[in-house]
């Protein structure tokens, strides 16, 4: 699993494929449509991108999965990721988490990694209130699995969860102002 994911999102990472060219070899790239026209296409660009790259590429279960590609779960599919690697074979699955119940569920369904959200304060949508540092540190050393800070991660704050037990920092607005 890569250090630094780079996680797509339509309205706050219009292009992924620009950011995928200028990601660090050896990273990753979470993609999710949110059934947006042109993600089928987006996700093949991304795709070749990837394969060039050497980039770990994970497909939204919202968006049609590419050859190649790993799957990224929401939280309230994460029970499915043992079923997809059966189906799959060596698939990576990972799943999203915003409490210690939901990442003990996907670890016990089988996800290789858990993207767990919100660690700071995040213009996301679907932020919820930030965990901070030290309860991330927490819920990390009791969760069991690879754990990845999201959610308002950038490059001013990812010092802060030095020492926590991250797997990696996977991070949305941070990193694409950060590729710019």
């Amino acid at each position: 699993m890569p250090g630094l994911i780079l996680v797509t999102d339509p309205d706050r990472t219009p292009d992924p494929v620009a950011l995928a060219e200028r990601l660090p070899k050896g990273s990753g790239v979470i993609f999710r449509g949110f059934g947006r026209p042109g993600a089928r296409k987006t996700a093949r660009r991304l795709a070749a991108v990837a394969r060039r790259r050497d980039l770990m590429l994970l497909i939204g279960a919202d968006a049609i999965r590419s050859a190649g590609a790993g799957v990224h779960l929401p939280e309230r599919l994460a029970h499915r990721a043992g079923v997809l690697k059966r189906a799959r074979g060596r698939l990576i699955v990972t799943a999203a988490a915003h409490s210690l119940p939901a990442l003990i569920a996907a670890r016990r369904a089988g996800a290789d990694a858990a993207l767990l959200s919100t660690v700071f304060s995040s213009k996301s949508p679907s932020a919820r209130a930030p965990l901070g540092p030290v309860r991330f540190a927490a819920l990390v050393r009791r969760a069991g699995l690879p754990v990845y800070a999201l959610g308002g991660v950038g490059t001013k704050n990812a010092r802060r969860l030095l020492g926590s037990g991250a797997a990696g920092l996977a991070m949305v607005e941070g990193l694409a102002k950060a590729l710019r």
